[in-house]
Formats: C-alpha cells, sequence, structure tokens
C-alpha cells in the first residue's frame, strides 16, 4: 500500500505470495481486471473471454483504485485505496479487447456494432457493399451495413498466421506482413463501389496497401469508414503506440491522408459518436483522440 500511494499512471495489477493473491487497479481504472470464480478459488483477468475458456463464473470488476486481497479460507478482503476521476480506456472498446468479452460490464461486440451504426449515420456514401478489414472492422461493418441497408460481404480474407501489422519494426515488415495477411477475392470486388470499414488508421501504410490490393482486384470506388476519431496522440498508459509524427492524423489533413492511401473518400466517427455508442463521456480516457492526458 506504501509503494501504490508513490505510484502514478496506469496499472492493473496481480500479486501473489505463498498464502494470498492480490489484484490492484490504478486509482484512474484505465485498464480492465475482473473477478471470477472455479473450483472454490478465484481467477483474476484482464478480459472475461479468459474465463470462458477455462470455464471460471465472472463475479465482477475489480474497481479504480481498490485492491482485493484473496487468502484461503478467508472471505474475500476488499480495501479501496484511492479515489479519483474514473478514466477507463476508450480504445479498448474499439480495438484492443476480444469482441466475445464483457469489458467495464459492457459488451465489447455489441458496443463496436454500435460504433458502426453511429458512422453510417454520420457519414453516409453510395456503394455497393460494406467490407470489414478483417478481423477489427467486422462488427462496426456490420453495423454499418444494418444501418445503412447497404449489403455486407467479407471481400476481404485474413491470414490468422500472421501477427499484428502496427507494431512491425520496419516500413518494409510492415508491408510484407499486410500482403501476407489479407487477401481480396476478386469475384465480389470486381467494378464495384466498396465502403471498407476499419476500427483505426495508425501509421497509414496497412490502409494504403489494402486499397491498393482492392484497386487491383477491380474495385471502382473505394471509400474508407473508420469507426473511431483521428488517433493523433500516442498512448502512455500500457499500450505501444507510435511517436506522435509516426501516427497520420496528427501531421495531415483528411485531403492528404485521402490521396496518401488512394481512396476516393475517407471520414471518421466523431468522439461524440464514439461516446454515444460506448455511453457515459466523462468515465472514459479518449487521450489518443484529443490529447487530454489525465495523468
Amino acid at each position: 500500500m506504501d509503494a501504490l500511494s508513490k505510484t502514478k499512471g496506469a496499472y492493473s495489477l496481480i500479486i501473489q505470495s505463498r498464502k494470498k493473491m492480490y489484484a490492484i487497479r490504478d486509482p484512474h481504472g484505465f485498464r480492465p481486471l475482473s473477478i471470477a470464480k472455479l473450483n472454490g478459488g478465484y481467477v483474476i483477468a484482464s478480459e472475461t473471454c479468459a474465463f470462458d475458456l477455462v470455464g471460471a463464473e465472472y463475479i465482477r470488476d475489480i474497481n479504480a483504485g481498490e485492491m482485493v486481497i484473496f487468502e484461503e479460507g478467508k472471505e474475500i478482503e476488499s480495501i479501496q485505496l484511492f479515489s479519483a476521476p474514473i478514466k477507463q480506456c476508450i480504445f479498448e472498446h474499439v480495438y484492443f479487447a476480444r469482441p466475445d468479452s464483457y469489458l467495464f460490464e459492457k459488451n465489447v461486440y455489441e458496443k463496436r456494432k454500435q460504433m458502426g451504426k453511429e458512422l453510417a449515420k454520420e457519414r453516409p456514401v453510395e456503394a455497393d457493399m460494406v467490407v470489414p478489414v478483417p478481423d477489427s472492422g467486422v462488427a462496426a461493418a456490420l453495423g454499418y451495413s444494418e444501418q445503412s441497408g447497404i449489403p455486407f460481404e467479407l471481400g476481404i480474407i485474413r491470414n490468422h498466421y500472421i501477427g499484428r501489422t502496427f507494431i512491425e519494426p520496419t516500413q518494409e515488415q510492415r508491408a510484407l506482413k499486410v500482403k501476407m495477411k489479407l487477401s481480396p477475392i476478386k469475384k465480389f470486388i470486381e467494378g464495384k463501389r466498396l465502403i471498407i470499414i476499419d476500427d483505426s488508421i495508425v501509421r497509414g501504410t496497412t490502409s494504403k496497401r489494402i486499397v491498393t490490393i482492392l484497386r487491383e482486384a477491380g474495385a471502382k470506388e473505394v471509400h474508407m469508414r473508420i469507426s473511431s476519431p483521428p488517433t493523433s496522440f500516442p498512448c502512455y498508459y500500457g499500450i505501444d503506440t507510435p511517436q506522435k509524427e509516426e501516427l497520420i492524423s496528427s501531421h495531415m489533413s483528411l485531403k492528404e491522408i485521402e490521396e496518401y492511401i488512394g481512396v476516393d473518400s475517407l471520414a471518421y466517427l466523431s468522439i461524440d459518436g464514439l461516446v454515444n455508442s460506448v455511453g457515459e463521456s466523462e468515465s472514459f480516457c479518449k487521450a489518443c483522440f484529443d490529447g487530454n492526458y489525465i495523468v
């Protein structure tokens, strides 16, 4: 407790001794942490989908600033160490969490679908089909399709054996991975006006490559819609995002990004639209979008 009183920033901790287990969230609750029951004991995880895999029964989230102590043969002990404004990471809902998780007690898949619906209301465009960037854009694309009435198609197939591309250290490695990771279905795409749905644009290199492979497959028009606001600021709360100068939205205008990635049009979900999708504006950290760093 003394050490934590001197610690600032985002953290979720699980500490085990021989007889006790401690689970602690930082005062603002940036990252999720939850408790479940299993075989008479307790399980802690950052996502509830982990409980489903091992057959554990979800009990509740650990509160921001709370320390929960588990000891065999005793009741769970809870100590509220700190009180501060709740600032849960909104980008967990946009991208980081798995869609089958409950995050901050909200279903991720449902919220991502709602982002797509909000995006269709805010940024409509005439097209023949809605195509998600797999897998991150699927739920939002379904929502966009439902709201707009434009058919949904899996026009791009993902190779699931390739890891995340935005964290690769060089541009050459990122470009190669994108090419290996995503393949268009030419039969669906040729001669069609497409709305491509993705959750975010980080450096813009992945989006540029996706647009290129769709053009090569014969797409007539490519309109990109992003189910979050422009990512213009780096995250310092536990996520390995690039420096600000590497974030395309921090130094290019919308028109410049359109030209760089090669789309007929580009539009993002507004911050208000994102908040409407997940609810409770004041309880979320949106620093990657608005630069308002709480710590």
